[in-house]
């Protein structure tokens, strides 16, 4: 058998040729070679577009029935005008009011569908994660109608978690009406989200950043680009129906110094720390109320009647807040009137929040970071002047690095924190007091308060992102050069011998089939050459069951990786397109593991130091 065998290696010279038995074959199947874009990308973009502009009309009708069962609950008129839950019209009744609304809550969720509960966000990473994108569109009608009953009825949860469940809602239910691939729904989802968040907060930028910090689990071009769209549409739909004023106003912001950007990072680390002990509370509370003797559909009444009392204590409390939000950057807000918002608020969102009501987290944590990093501002600026610490700012920073502590979406709070101030001067505080508290967070907390829920529940969230290493290696630097083939002309009685012999070639599962001229005719296995069925008498060539399935030098790994595992093949015969039937190497599994190596090896051993040798042979080591 060893005159009959081939092995192809850098160098071909010398390998005997047979007769030629049969032809190589006219084509070979090579990977799919993967582009950022296509014409798909155009048609899934347009879908967003229009996702987003009717997203940016329900997030506007949403917000307005929040106002009308705001008016009808606390003031008993029928009026779809802003209106802000107080306790002039009701008194002391007004504890009441979130009790009701509760006991709605919880008939909606027990006889319309559970998953209304919660601030939306992690249900919608679940359905990403572990269900093809695919949420039931009645959630479209039951979340947004629940939320509204909970915050028009004084619940202290902000409108952008439910709108930017609603629109994920009614991106999935598109994704599901016509025919889309999995990743295209999950596409479609994340660009209604994000126009959710951007028609909300007028915030595009960090609406996409949002996108894709939570939802996507990627950044690829085609998927980034709907999103982008689909948020800029939703933005545009909110400029001409709210206007162009930013969400939040504040005075201008004077020019920073050295002093005042430290003291802000350590602004951002303490309100990290907060991050990480709100979301334990909250996850604690949850767990209490997990434990009661009664139905879970009646949790949010209990919830709701803290919700009473606070509000019967301090009104700012109730329903959604943005304008103590307001309040706070412009340090109207200040002293005992600021900690005692903080500390109610806290109490009031984090027990209903707990109790499986429907509402949002943004606003709540907004509300308490931005308290706590003006109430930390004006420690320093009364006690240490010199440093130059304004109050507005150190609210704008700790408002959006209590964002980033909890949520781990570090870039999207940055961005949203300058998007609905509009501060271009702020974005340094920003950075580095954002940077500060993600830090801290993850050195205090493994998951954030968008996946402990999902953590909890035995799923697996790693919210980093990184290159594909499979995809910046070619097959053509990994495969072996060293390649044992079989002539199509062999015996297999021949073959079966030598398969049983010693040599180290036979111990290969699979084998290139060439012919006379050493073109490919195909691939074929230890099972293969080994079928009882066929005669010893047999050409290697007539067990050939397929056209070759091969890589080009010049493919990634992980295109050589996915066409393994769409053919179902351990190793493909590696060629270069410039002549796709001639053998210049082979890979297998195990090439694809080991060539993970370097990767593993440049992220934990450390580089040797570099040392100077001086013209004195002393050693100086930098």
């Amino acid at each position: 058998m060893a005159e009959r065998e081939i092995r192809i290696s850098s160098r071909t010279d010398g390998i005997p040729v047979a007769p030629s038995m049969r032809p190589a074959l006219e084509s070979v199947n090579a990977p799919y070679e993967y582009g950022p874009v296509n014409q798909r990308v155009t048609y899934i973009a347009g879908l967003a577009i229009a996702i987003g502009i009717l997203a940016g009309f329900i997030a506007e009708a949403l917000l307005r029935l929040i106002f009308l069962i705001t008016n009808i609950a606390f003031y008993g008129r029928i009026s779809f005008e802003e209106s802000i839950p107080g306790t002039q019209e009701l008194g002391a009744w007004v504890m009441v009011v979130p009790v009701v609304g509760a006991a709605i809550i919880g008939l909606m969720a027990r006889y319309g569908s559970r998953a209304i509960r919660g601030h939306g966000i992690p249900e919608v990473m679940e359905r990403v994660l572990y269900g093809k994108s695919r949420i039931p569109p009645r959630l479209m009608f039951l979340k947004p109608l629940s939320a509204a009953v909970a915050i028009g009825t004084g619940g202290p949860f902000g409108a952008e978690g439910p709108i930017i469940a609603t629109g994920g809602a009614f991106g999935s239910f598109v994704g599901q009406i016509i025919s889309v691939t999995a990743d295209e729904r999950k596409t479609l989802l994340a660009a209604g989200a994000a126009a959710g968040m951007a028609a909300t907060f007028g915030s595009p930028v960090s609406a996409v950043l949002l996108a894709v910090e939570l939802l996507l689990f990627e950044y690829r071009p085609r998927s980034i680009i709907p999103v982008a769209l689909a948020a800029s549409a939703a933005t545009a739909v909110r400029f001409i129906l709210v206007g162009f004023d930013p969400v939040f106003s504040m005075p201008d912001l004077a020019p920073l110094t050295g002093s005042s950007i430290a003291a802000y990072v350590v602004i951002g680390a303490l309100v990290g720390v907060a991050s990480v002990w709100v979301t334990r509370a909250v996850y604690a509370i949850e767990d209490r109320f997990e434990r009661l003797p009664i139905p879970w559909y009646w949790w949010p009444v209990l919830g709701a009647i803290v919700v009473g009392v606070v509000g019967y204590i301090d009104p700012r409390t109730l329903g959604v807040g943005y304008y103590n939000i307001e309040h706070i950057l412009t340090g109207d807000l200040i002293g005992t009137a600021l900690v005692t918002l903080i500390v109610l608020k806290f109490i009031s969102w984090s027990i209903y929040l707990g109790s499986g009501t429907s509402g949002g987290t943004l606003a709540p944590l907004f509300t308490i970071g931005g308290g706590l990093g003006a109430f930390l501002g004006s420690l320093l600026a009364g006690y240490a002047p010199a440093l130059g610490v304004e109050i507005g700012v150190a609210g704008l920073v700790g408002m959006a690095a209590i964002f980033a502590g909890a949520s781990h979406a570090f870039l999207a709070s940055v961005v949203f924190a300058f998007e609905t101030t509009r501060q271009p001067m702020g974005l340094l505080p920003l950075l580095a007091g954002c940077g500060a508290a993600y830090l801290v967070s993850l050195l205090m907390m493994r998951h954030s308060i968008m996946t402990e829920k999902l953590a909890r529940r035995g799923t697996s969230v790693q919210t980093e992102y990184g290159v594909d290493y499979l995809t910046q290696v070619l097959v053509g630097d990994v495969a072996s050069r060293n390649v044992v083939a079989l002539y199509g002309s062999d015996r297999l009685g021949s073959v079966r011998e030598w398969l049983r012999s010693e040599d180290e070639g036979a111990t290969h599962h699979g084998f290139p089939v060439v012919d006379d001229e050493r073109n490919l005719i195909g691939v074929v296995t230890h099972r293969d050459l080994l079928d009882s069925t066929k005669s010893p008498d047999s050409l290697v060539r007539e067990v050939v069951k397929r056209a070759p399935v091969v890589a080009y030098t010049d493919n990634s790994l992980r295109e050589a990786a996915d066409h393994m595992v769409q053919e179902h093949v351990g190793r493909l015969p590696v060629v270069k397109r410039e002549s796709p039937k001639k053998v210049v190497g082979i890979i297998t599994r195990s090439d694809l593991l080991m060539a993970h190596r370097p990767r593993i090896e440049a992220a934990r051993q450390p580089e040797r130091r570099l040392t100077i040798v001086h013209h004195d042979r002393r050693n100086v080591t930098t």
